[in-house]
């Protein structure tokens, strides 16, 4: 598929790894950075979202999204992402996320605008456990070189996903992400305790890019 994800936040915690390990599939190996494992909470805009040899159809490709998801590695050390959850705001799309990419997909009514003070999400689930969200934030003004963190984060090309008792994978192709510094002026969610994890602690890590442009390629079979 091809698609570009605009206004994207990266809200994180870090988590000790007990607590993520029983949620994360056992084939797969939890990634932590400096003894930490780390959960993300991740809204945006998708855009023009369509088979990379056809056009895009204008209600179909445009939605929103919010993920919930950790860092895992394969038992061949590729990292990768795994979601607990994704929201979006487009059934058509929930449906078809499901059946071609086994993917925790939920229909939900969701809202992101910018302005110039920054960005505001709203989500509010509509089938599932109840889970909403209500986040704003305020991008800095320059693109920063990643640090080592950030870069662990949000330098993931590849997602995984199980089916019938099977691990697969995906991969993902993108420019490295334009990343800003962001403050957040607003949070409130339970999208995180609805995937099974605490209650967040303390302030996240936040981050803000404005876009990238995506691949992302059918499943197959990970490799044990």
């Amino acid at each position: 598929m091809r698609q570009t994800w605009c206004d994207l936040t990266f809200l994180h915690w870090p988590y000790e790894p007990s607590v993520v390990r029983p949620l994360v599939p056992k084939e797969l190996e939890l990634d932590s950075f400096d003894g930490q494992a780390w959960v993300g909470l991740v809204p945006f805009m998708i855009t023009g979202l369509t088979h990379p040899r056809l056009p895009a159809l204008p209600w179909l490709s445009r939605f929103a999204e919010t993920n919930v998801r950790t860092y895992v590695t394969d038992r061949e050390g590729r990292p990768g992402v795994w979601f607990f959850s994704l929201d979006a705001a487009r059934l058509a799309a929930v449906i078809g996320a499901r059946l071609a990419y086994a993917l925790p997909y939920f229909w939900a009514r969701m809202e992101v605008h910018s302005d110039h003070r920054g960005t505001h999400y709203a989500s509010r689930r509509l089938h599932g456990r109840a889970a909403r969200s209500d986040i704003r934030v305020e991008p800095g003004d320059a693109i920063v070189t990643p640090s080592d963190l950030e870069s662990f984060l949000t330098a993931r090309f590849c997602l995984f996903a199980r089916r019938g008792g099977h691990l697969l994978r995906a991969d993902i192709e993108h420019e490295p992400w334009p990343l800003q510094q962001a403050m957040v002026t607003m949070l409130r969610q339970n999208l995180v305790e609805a995937a099974g994890l605490p209650e967040p602690a303390g302030n996240p890590l936040a981050h803000f890019a404005r876009r990238v442009d995506v691949l992302v390629s059918a499943l197959a079979p990970a490799r044990s």
